[in-house]
Parts: C-alpha cells; structure tokens; sequence
C-alpha cells in the first residue's frame, strides 16, 4: 500500500456535490492498493500512520501522533498512487489492484486505523469520481510504502 498524508488543518472529500467526509486538524490519507498487497500491509500502514509524530508538542516541535493530538483523519481511496511513467508519458496503472482485490483491503485499512485511534474514520467512496479539498498545515507531507516498509 502506498499513502500520502498529509498534516491538515482541515479537509473533506465531495461526490456529486454532497460533503460525504469532513475533518478538522488532524490527517489527510489518500490511500493506494498495490495487486501484492496483503491484510498485513494495511495493518502494518494504520499502526504507523497512527502512530507518526507529526503534531506540535507544547513548545512547537513535531512530538506529538495523531493519537496524542486527538485530531481526525479524512481517508480517500486513490489508485493513481500506484503509477508507473517509466515508459513515456501516458502513465501505466498495471500494478494497482483490482477493484475485487482492492476494496477489502481499503476497507480494512479503514477499520485498523479506526481500531488503532479509536474514533471514527470518515471516507470518500471507492471509485467515485472525487473532489478532495484541504488546507495542508506547515506543509507537512509524506509518502508511506508498505512494500519498503518506510
């Protein structure tokens, strides 16, 4: 599984001109499936996004995880995460998991990372055509890889 998360100070994700998730501060998780991904890259991903110390401390230093900050986390499924350019300009999608493969382990994700902050996880819907709006706070922006384990 691959993320990009981003520290927000606020984020939602729009399908159809209706607001289906809505955070404050907290994590904007934009979420790709690999086709080798296994139950144990998500459980792997939820502890460590869950568990990263992004979040200012008292005296402004990044000491603090989602857990400890008490702030939300926007999850948005997105295969393009997993594409390859390396043979032109038209990107290649081949090594994102299939639909039937993917949204299981998306969902699990969803309820280890739920599980893992104990509070609720808002959502986009898998495979909707997406407006995701955010205010990213700092910038604070990293790439997760389950595969490399970073």
């Amino acid at each position: 599984m691959r993320a990009v998360v981003q520290r927000v100070s606020r984020a939602s994700v729009t399908i159809d001109g209706a607001e289906v998730g809505v955070i404050g501060a907290g994590l904007l998780i934009l979420l790709g499936v690999a086709a080798a991904d296994q139950l144990e890259d998500g459980a792997w991903l939820a502890q460590k996004i869950a568990a990263l110390r992004i979040f200012s401390d008292s005296e402004g230093h990044m000491n603090l995880s989602l857990r400890e900050a008490g702030g939300g986390a926007l999850v948005v499924s997105q295969f393009t995460l997993l594409a390859s350019t390396r043979k032109g300009a038209r990107p290649s999608f081949n090594a994102a998991a299939r639909p039937e493969v993917a949204v299981p382990l998306y969902e699990d994700f969803v309820q280890r990372l739920k599980q893992a902050l104990g509070r609720d996880i808002p959502t986009g819907r898998f495979g909707a055509m997406m407006e995701v709006a955010l205010v990213n706070d700092g910038p604070v922006t990293l790439v997760l890889d389950s595969q490399l384990k970073e």
